[in-house]
């Protein structure tokens, strides 16, 4: 019987997991999706696209930088004994990762594009 209890452990950590890989998932997606309601709002009080793009990339760099804090603060009380749950720590930092890989190659995108425009010819 102890081996049957075992099991709907196991399978109710792994339902655990899963709604938390279901989180990080729809997190992603509003990532991607980020300030598009304000879209029009942002416009009215900036200098046109410009000022949309930056107020734009700068709500995205505050929201990586949020997971970022929030995986090291989930990090540190784990470390100290605080967390017992290493799949919450685990997914955290795994969600900072993501994160910040996504950062990096949007990063990498807009460099190529700017040497692409500083090769062309006038």
């Amino acid at each position: 019987m102890s081996g049957i209890s075992g099991i709907g452990g196991r399978a109710s950590g792994i339902q655990d997991i899963m709604a938390l890989r279901q989180q990080i998932m729809e997190r992603s997606q509003l990532l991607q999706q980020v300030k598009a309601p304000d879209a029009t709002q942002a416009t009215a009080g900036t200098s046109g696209p410009a000022g949309n793009f930056t107020d734009t990339l700068k709500g995205a760099l505050d929201t990586v930088n949020a997971t970022q804090n929030k995986s090291s603060a989930i990090s540190e009380a784990y470390e100290k004994g605080e967390v017992v749950d290493v799949a919450k720590v685990m997914l955290a930092r795994q969600e900072a990762g993501v994160a910040f890989e996504a950062t990096l190659q949007v990063r990498n995108k807009l460099l190529n594009a700017y040497q692409d425009i500083m090769r062309m010819g006038v």
